[in-house]
């Protein structure tokens, strides 16, 4: 009987303290769990619906037009470049190369960092010289490597050549007298971006929804806490709020392979502490965006993940490490606004061909002297050969 009695404690005591282990290790992991949703909380945020601000309000009227105008290439000086030219669709708003190119093919320095979720970002460019996503179309217009036109005046009067163009840009400027102005094209081209927000799982994570990340991907973003990564990509858009110096423990181009340091922002404030300073990037949708880096000098990001880790950190991942931090980065893609996805029907419009080294010569030699808005306008419609044109105004 004692034997039996023993017997069944044993018993009893076994499934007591299975029951126990059983009962403990989920909440050990609920708990980890928790945890980590909490530090995530703490240092990242969840999109927002759109980028609009008090300065930069979003209306019906002005996206319509921004969206049509980010995919018209008719404005630039050649005829080719649009936004879209260098922020597709198909590639998540960049465009693969090292170097984007603008009119006449001429190459920019850098490469064309995604224009999705670019609005909730403190500056624009890698070098941060584009306060926002407004300055940065506005300026667009007159930059050499862009759109290329000599002058403002010569690419309104482009647009005034369409109608539809000014039709659109009286309902989506309605207390102007005449609002197909630049300032407005930078207006209207910033509230469609601010409209470009791609929420991802890891969204829904951040608002409760563990089970929207899995637990590699989890892992992932532990680790990538754990290894520093979050101290300058953190936020909303997992970074893009500061600068920050490429290669803080050892200089980037012996990781990278890049051919020609970069100066970064040196160039533009000649501050000697801006040396080789950068915006830091972003992470929303990056496994969707190579080639990395301002230089496109790295194709994988696995790799960009460990030269990142070395020259910022100055730590050296292992295998594992690398892993979970791209399945977790994995996770910050989303899903294309479908007023991107698709491109419109523009309106219709268009220029006479010209030899594109005759246009360039033409207009850059009418932008080198001084000229009245009315005499550049004449410049550029004699350059394009194209309109119906006189004294009294387009008709």
């Amino acid at each position: 009987m004692n034997d039996h009695l023993g017997s069944v404690m044993a018993t009893v005591t076994v499934t007591v303290a299975s029951s126990i282990i059983v009962a403990t290790i989920p909440a050990r992991t609920a708990s980890n769990d928790g945890q980590l949703l909490k530090d995530a909380q703490r240092v990242f945020k969840p999109l927002p619906k759109d980028a609009a601000t008090p300065d930069f309000p979003i209306t019906p009227e002005r996206v319509e037009l921004g969206r049509m105008l980010f995919f018209d290439p008719r404005i630039s000086i050649d005829g080719t470049v649009s936004c879209s030219r260098c922020h597709l669709t198909a590639l998540y708003g960049t465009d693969g190369l090292p170097k984007s190119k603008g009119a006449f093919d001429q190459l920019n320095d850098r490469r064309a960092p995604t224009v999705l979720n670019a609005a909730l970002q403190f500056k624009i460019h890698w070098r941060g010289d584009r306060e926002n996503v407004e300055d940065q179309a506005r300026k667009a217009l007159t930059f050499s490597e862009s759109f290329g036109n000599p002058d403002n005046a010569s690419a309104m009067a482009k647009l005034k050549a369409i109608a539809s163009y000014t039709k659109m840009f009286q309902r989506a400027f309605p207390n102007e007298r005449d609002p197909v102005t630049a300032d407005n094209w930078g207006k209207a081209i910033g509230a469609y971006e601010r409209t470009l927000i791609t929420p991802s799982r890891f969204d829904e994570y951040l608002t409760g929804r563990t089970e929207a990340l899995s637990k590699s991907e989890q892992q992932g973003l532990r680790t990538f806490m754990d290894t520093g990564c979050s101290g300058c990509h953190n936020g909303v858009v997992v970074g893009g709020g500061m600068f920050q110096k490429f290669g803080v423990v050892e200089d980037y181009w012996k990781e990278t392979g890049s051919q020609k340091p970069d100066k970064g922002r040196f160039d533009v404030t000649m501050n000697p502490a801006d040396m080789y300073v950068f915006k830091v990037p972003g992470l929303r949708n990056v496994a969707m965006e190579p080639l990395y880096f301002h230089d496109g000098s790295v194709r994988t990001l696995l790799e960009a993940v460990r030269i990142m880790a070395r020259v910022q950190l100055g730590k050296t991942l292992s295998n594992q490490d690398t892993n979970t931090i791209v399945a977790f980065l994995n996770s910050l893609t989303g899903k294309l606004p479908q007023n991107f996805a698709e491109a419109p029907v523009l309106p219709p419009g268009g220029f006479a061909a010209t030899q594109s080294a005759d246009v360039k010569a033409d207009i850059i030699s009418a932008s080198s002297n001084d000229r009245t808005e009315q005499s550049a306008i004449e410049a550029g419609f004699a350059a394009w050969g194209t309109c119906e044109y006189s004294r009294s105004g387009l008709r």
